[in-house]
């Protein structure tokens, strides 16, 4: 059995109360890398200790084993336990005996039809939503389904308390952010294509050098031909280094995991596999060669190196600097306000917009301002360049960033949302009812007319006034 932390059950502790206040949809939020398992496990076997039956539900196969072998690890009764993938509960859900408890893991996605239906068919279970990170891109959240949110101890509290390791940050900036395009949630593969420098795969391998030689280290990828880019490069001066994807074969996927656990692997490169719930925990940097607008998936690829070890301090690698859009990992967030669907949402206070982040130019180090001493990066010593102003980002986890680094991609984003403002004004109107050259622009771009149309439109309006 597994011994557990104090936070772990103080969470514990936090659900039963929850209970016992009349909760019976409950969020539990708890940081990657403490454990979030473990706590589900301990819970199933007080469940199943009790006669009751418990079903855990997951999207991956890699967790659900995982997952698997930690409650039987914990002592909880199998015969009273329903473990599976989402896919596979949801097609025989009329079948399943009905639990008392349904755990959800990586809860996040829990709004998707498929959980919806075994929600749905067990009104009378209680329900524990645990994810790292309970925000979902795009509209809708978590409120809808749940009735009370338990918040764990904070990134900061569980790296001064030695059960995170602590970190250095370095953004380099090898992406062209203005070309990144959305898709189904996150930025489209076409669009990264096109922002990441051609550059960006052989700077990989000089960076690392630089800042982690020697260090095992997962490289985030995003997609297959530009993870063998990598793991080539890697290659070429002499660094052990694999390649995993989707794709690959399963043995083949194991055999690597192993070899990168046995420390016969320096780099893993991979495509989506290494973010929820696999067990790396000998990883002591991370590199992300992605751009990502997901929170979520965010906090999954620059924590993988966070397992704590005596005298450890993990290096993350931002080759495509995440971090404005997110700020550093162990940022404070508000999660019970993240899960409130968006247009509930109260207004932001203007004036707490989180911890203020700064940049050495020198070794690219990305750190808060109130570590720097005597003007110096705390990262190198090098002397900082005065800054002249800050300027705001307010999105759901309230950064502030320098000027220097998002101006222009501030000016965008309110370019954007004035443009996205006239397209939906125009939307219902006829050619006729258009008066102004920008609401005919908005117009042709939302039917797909020609760039010519708008204008030919708006001078042959000019020229009948005339």
């Amino acid at each position: 059995m597994f011994e557990l932390r104090d936070y772990q059950q103080e969470t514990i502790d936090k659900v039963y109360q929850s209970m016992r206040t009349g909760h019976h949809r409950i969020i539990v939020q708890q940081p990657p890398r403490t454990g979030k398992t473990v706590i589900m496990s301990e819970i199933a076997k007080r469940t199943t200790d009790k006669s009751n039956r418990v079903m855990f539900i997951i999207h991956r196969k890699e967790v659900l084993e995982q997952a698997i072998s930690t409650f039987k690890q914990q002592e909880v009764n199998m015969n009273l336990a329903t473990m599976g993938m989402v896919q596979t509960l949801t097609r025989r859900v009329k079948k399943l005996k009905a639990p008392q408890l349904i755990l959800i893991d990586e809860a996040h996605h829990a709004l998707a039809q498929s959980y919806r239906r075994i929600i749905d068919t067990f009104p009378n279970a209680y329900i524990l939503y645990f994810t790292a990170t309970p925000i979902r891109t795009g509209h809708d959240q978590l409120d809808q389904i749940a009735d009370d949110i338990i918040v764990g101890k904070s990134i900061k509290w569980l790296t001064e308390h030695h059960f995170l390791a602590p970190f250095h940050y370095y953004g380099l900036g090898d992406i062209d952010r203005s070309k990144l395009r959305k898709s189904n949630g996150d930025y489209s593969s076409q669009s990264m294509d096109e922002a990441i420098s051609h550059q960006i795969y052989g700077h990989i391998v000089q960076q690392y050098q630089r800042l982690a030689n020697g260090k095992q280290a997962v490289v985030y990828c995003h997609s297959i031909e530009s993870a063998k880019r990598v793991t080539e490069q890697f290659s070429k001066v002499g660094i052990s280094a694999a390649e995993i994807d989707g794709d690959t074969d399963s043995q083949v996927r194991d055999e690597l995991v192993q070899k990168f656990r046995d420390q016969q692997l320096t780099i893993l490169a991979n495509v989506n596999l290494f973010t929820e719930g696999v067990d790396l925990p000998n990883v002591d940097c991370v590199i992300m060669a992605r751009p990502t607008s997901s929170l979520a998936l965010y906090l999954q690829f620059s924590m993988r190196c966070l397992n704590p070890r005596k005298g450890k301090t993990a290096i993350i690698i931002d080759h495509v600097d995440n971090f404005l859009n997110f700020g550093l990992p162990n940022n404070d967030r508000n999660w019970s306000e993240a899960i409130v669907t968006k247009d509930k949402r109260k207004a932001k206070s203007s004036t707490d917009n989180g911890p203020a982040i700064a940049q050495c130019n020198y070794c690219f180090g990305t750190f808060y301002r109130d570590q720097i001493t005597d003007g110096c990066c705390p990262l190198c010593g090098h002397e900082l360049k005065k800054e002249t102003k800050d300027y705001k980002i307010v999105n759901v986890d309230l950064q502030e960033i320098k000027e220097n680094q998002v101006v222009k991609h501030r000016k965008e984003m309110i370019q954007q949302i004035l443009n996205d403002q006239v397209m939906a004004n125009v939307a219902d109107k006829s050619p006729g009812q258009l008066h102004t050259l920008k609401e005919l622009q908005a117009y042709a771009k939302l039917h797909n007319y020609s760039v010519g149309w708008a204008w030919h439109q708006f001078n042959n309006r000019r020229k009948k006034k005339w």
